[in-house]
C-alpha cells in the first residue's frame, strides 16, 4: 500500500469527512481481475514508502509477478525503460471522501490527493523496469511504494513523448 501511517479504519483526523457507507460494499460496475502480485521488501504500512520516489531512495529492488495465463501480454516490453503499474491496494480504507494529510495545513478532497485512501483504491506507479523475465512472468523494478502481495491490475509501457507533460503543475508547485 502506497504510504505510510498506523491509523485504523475508524480514525479521522480533524477536518475529515468519512462517506456514509463503505464502497466495498456497493455493487460493482467492472469485472477486475488481478493479472499478478507486486513482490516489495515492504510489509507493514509503518515501513512503506509513501511514493516511489521515496521507495527509490531506500534504494530497495522489488518485482511484479505476473499469473501464468498472463505471460503472453509481456511480449514486447523488452527494451522498455520504464512501466506504468496499476496496482489494487487492497488494505487501504475505501471511506475517507476528505482527508487530512499529516503534512498538509488543511484537509482536501480525496481526488486532490495520492492517497491510497479512496473509494476505488487503485494505485499508479511509474517504475524503471530493470529485468524482464517473460517465461517466468517476472518483471524486476527498481522501486515500488506498495506493500508485498499487492494485486496487480494493468501493466503499461511508459512513452514519454506522450506521457510526460512539461507544463503540468501541482498544487503548491
Amino acid at each position: 500500500m502506497s504510504g505510510s501511517g498506523t491509523r485504523q479504519h475508524g480514525e479521522r483526523r480533524e477536518g475529515e469527512v468519512a462517506l456514509p457507507f463503505d464502497p466495498a460494499e456497493r455493487a460493482g460496475d467492472a469485472g477486475l481481475v488481478f493479472i499478478g502480485r507486486v513482490r516489495s521488501p515492504w510489509t507493514s504500512r509503518e515501513q512503506c514508502p509513501r511514493n516511489v520516489a521515496a521507495a527509490r531512495e531506500a534504494g530497495r529492488p522489488a518485482a511484479v509477478e505476473i499469473a501464468p495465463e498472463y505471460r503472453a501480454g509481456l511480449a514486447g516490453l523488452e527494451g522498455v525503460s520504464h512501466v506504468v503499474v496499476l496496482t489494487w491496494l487492497d488494505r487501504a480504507r475505501r471511506d475517507l471522501i476528505v482527508q487530512k494529510p499529516r503534512h498538509a495545513e488543511r484537509p482536501r478532497g480525496t481526488f486532490a490527493l495520492r492517497s491510497p485512501v479512496r473509494p476505488n483504491p487503485v494505485g499508479l506507479h511509474v517504475v524503471r523496469l530493470t529485468g524482464l523475465d517473460v517465461e517466468a512472468g517476472i518483471l524486476a523494478l527498481d522501486a515500488i511504494d506498495v506493500l508485498d502481495g499487492t494485486p496487480v491490475l494493468d501493466i503499461k509501457p511508459y512513452f514519454p513523448g506522450t506521457d510526460a507533460v512539461p507544463d503540468a503543475r501541482a498544487p503548491g508547485g
